[in-house]
């Protein structure tokens, strides 16, 4: 209980987003990387909108990457659990979110505790609101890749956050179906399209890329442009390393393409860039980009590269063809699209794709003409009327004490 207070002392006085609302409800929002707040922002908005009082934390699992996409989408955070310390495993991260959240949740005692993903930050969320008999709503629920080493630690994450949560908010048909082959409840679970269209289409409406990223599109306009984002853990190694060197070879032997790389902090994928891709002709390497760089990048490239999973999402809702450099991937709508290709991991796959893509573009020219599997931009709003139609708002009447104070 000591070691409970100490945490608490840190935390900030919190600012009560949406209070002054008559609603009666309180939603307690928990994200702690970039695509999580990415993807919760458009929630968010739309909860302050409908009059919900909110309570916004983050466990700052990715400080550094999370603190500029907080301001660029107006988020101002309630509470920063502040929990990220060097070399930290899923375990720790797991462990000082559950015990720093439990104190917020004894002060706020939210109606509803709403999650994205299956990140570490939303299991330790979803686990602290089960504990102590707090619904969960789950955003992006549903998601299976069928191997639970695969994406690791994201897979067994969602599937233990399904079996906590009480409202399932699934962006596809196809994530429906997983959750029900699972036993979860016809009536709790809700096919709402995916929240990081609805982020998307509300950059490219609102803001501009950068001078820095807007003179890069200039310097490589004659150029197919190749965007390259890795950095998963069963990517590490000699994975990481064969895959670089490939598209390496790839821009070095054919001379009007380009490799644009932002690179991740992690110093796994830091090491393997400089050591494979430093001091080459037509590879850009770049710190890691705000979202308006990034998207600005997507929409002008040529072919994606990435063994993301938000990238499966946005390469689609941009008309874009993206190479997953993964073995499985729990987004097969986006390759049954065929607006993506799985790589698996064998280098030499890579390879072969790349070339044929570069000798018979068919497929990349085809992508635009593709409908977006995951959606229609209006998910966050279906997700707030759920949450209206559940959460109706409470009359708040003033009771008069007759008791004499003293």
């Amino acid at each position: 209980m000591e070691l409970l207070e100490e945490i608490i002392t840190v935390l900030p006085k919190p600012t009560k987003n949406g209070a002054g609302n008559n609603r009666g409800q309180k939603v307690l929002i928990l994200f702690g990387t970039r695509p999580e707040v990415i993807k919760l922002s458009p929630v968010i908005h739309q909860l302050k909108k409908r009059k919900f009082e909110i309570v916004i934390v983050s466990s700052s699992q990715h400080k550094d990457l999370l603190d500029p996409f907080l301001d660029l989408l107006k988020i101002k955070t309630d509470y920063d659990l502040e929990i990220m310390t060097d070399n930290q495993t899923p375990n720790e991260i797991c462990a000082r979110v559950m015990l720093s959240l439990d104190k917020v949740l004894h002060i706020e005692k939210p109606n509803l505790i709403l999650v994205q993903g299956d990140t570490t930050t939303a299991l330790a969320g979803a686990l602290a609101g089960f504990n102590r008999k707090i619904q969960v709503g789950h955003v992006e629920a549903g998601l299976r890749s069928g191997n639970l080493h695969s994406p690791f630690p994201e897979e067994f994450n969602r599937r233990l956050i399904s079996q906590m949560a009480t409202y399932h908010f699934a962006a596809t048909e196809r994530n429906r179906h997983s959750l029900l082959a699972e036993g979860v409840s016809m009536q709790n679970i809700h096919v709402t399209g995916n929240t990081v269209v609805d982020a998307l289409n509300y950059i490219l409406k609102n803001f501009s890329p950068s001078d820095e990223i807007e003179n890069l599109i200039a310097k490589t306009s004659r150029l197919k442009r190749i965007l390259l984002t890795t950095h998963r853990r069963e990517s590490f190694g000699a994975k990481i390393r064969n895959n670089l060197k490939v598209l390496a070879e790839f821009v070095e032997k054919h001379q009007d393409v380009c490799l644009i790389f932002p690179v991740h902090l992690n110093p796994n994928v830091r090491r393997a860039t400089r050591d494979i891709l430093a001091n080459r002709q037509r590879v850009f390497l770049l710190d890691p980009l705000n979202y308006i760089d990034f998207v600005s990048l997507m929409k002008e490239s040529w072919l994606i590269v990435s063994d993301s999973g938000g990238v499966q999402e946005e390469a689609p809702s941009l008309g874009k063809p993206l190479l997953i450099l993964r073995e499985n991937t729990e987004r097969p709508e986006a390759v049954r699209a065929m607006v993506a290709k799985l790589v698996g991991g064998n280098p030499e796959i890579l390879r072969r794709m790349l070339e044929e893509n570069y000798s018979l573009p068919t497929w990349i020219k085809s992508v635009k003409q593709v409908e977006n599997p995951f959606g229609d931009g209006k998910a966050a709003k279906r997700i707030v009327r759920i949450l209206e139609k559940e959460f109706p708002a409470k009359i708040v009447k003033k009771v008069v004490s007759s008791k004499l104070e003293i």
